[in-house]
């Protein structure tokens, strides 16, 4: 079968947010959701909420990892009151724009269907803002988005979503070293090792499981009853964005010559792309038996990493 790079729309909102801040330094977008972390791994966070990530990681985490490799430094600040963030978020517009998150996407109500809290984090860049609105790439689809400032406050306290500080913002973006993209892929690869053997997750809640221990407990649980909230969870974001970052990551992989990870990863990322119909109709079953494939992978990839 011939292999082809996946473009088009999906939940890539930091890596997104984080590209349109390093301008013409950006590498190709899965380039940078790849030397973010995000696809080496899976985990159940406190043993019921899914997602198709590393085990131990987040998108902040990820955010920094992926300028550390790249070569860019940035000035990353949070500030408990929210006047004295809005005030500072001003300040620093004046210098250009401002990477804002993580956020909660529940009040961003620009975005339709958004009434209030849903639990899913978010990035955007901030363009300016005044006593009454801030301007904002929303890179879930909405240029030049106007968000009243009542909504992007409640947004940016964050306190529906699981990691991070509230008012979160990066400024001062800088790049230090000129690095390649094949030497930013490479330079990740330890991280990810770490991350598929389990060594990663003490911060999590209790009940957390990792990688293959998360897919089949995952397996289990929908095999028992997918409640609506789960379901919804896994086919409107995690297995979206969760199946895209793999089929990234095996094209990366593949530039940097290791032909046998990729394999695997392209592997990973059909078993999890084909989670999205079965979710859908309900043919619970089947999806269990797909995660129970899934599950050893995980250790067949770290090993691919290590030998290679």
């Amino acid at each position: 079968m011939i292999e082809i790079p996946y473009h088009g729309s999906g939940p890539y909102c930091y890596a997104h947010s984080l590209a349109m801040m390093l301008g013409s330094g950006a590498p190709g977008i899965g380039v940078l959701e790849t030397v973010t972390g995000s696809p080496f791994g899976m985990q159940l966070v406190g043993g019921s909420l899914p997602f198709f990530d590393a085990f131990g990681w987040d998108p902040d985490l990820g955010v920094e990892e992926a300028l550390d490799v790249l070569g860019w430094t940035a000035e990353t600040m949070s500030e408990p009151d929210p006047d004295a963030a809005f005030a500072r978020l001003t300040e620093c517009l004046a210098d250009g724009p401002v990477l804002i998150g993580p956020v909660e996407m529940g009040h961003l109500r620009h975005q339709p269907g958004m009434t209030g809290p849903i639990g899913a984090d978010h990035f955007l860049v901030a363009l300016a803002a005044d006593a009454e609105s801030v301007l904002a790439h929303d890179p879930q689809g909405y240029p030049y988005a106007r968000i009243p400032r009542a909504d992007f406050a409640a947004a940016w306290r964050a306190e529906t979503v699981a990691y991070g500080k509230p008012h979160t913002l990066r400024t001062n973006f800088v790049r230090h070293t000129v690095v390649t993209d094949e030497a930013a892929i490479s330079a990740s690869l330890p991280r990810a090792i770490r991350r598929l053997g389990g060594e990663t997750g003490a911060g999590l809640p209790p009940g957390s499981l990792g990688n293959g221990a998360a897919a089949l407990a995952l397996a289990t649980r929908i095999e028992a009853g997918c409640d609506p909230d789960l379901r919804g969870m896994l086919i409107h974001f995690a297995i979206r964005v969760g199946a895209r970052r793999l089929s990234d990551a095996a094209v990366c992989l593949r530039r940097v010559g290791h032909e046998a990870a990729a394999e695997i990863a392209t592997g990973q990322a059909r078993l999890v792309g084909s989670l999205q119909y079965d979710l859908v109709v309900e043919d619970d079953a089947r999806a269990a038996e797909t995660l129970r494939t899934l599950a050893p992978t995980y250790e067949e990839l770290r090993r691919a990493l290590t030998s290679s």
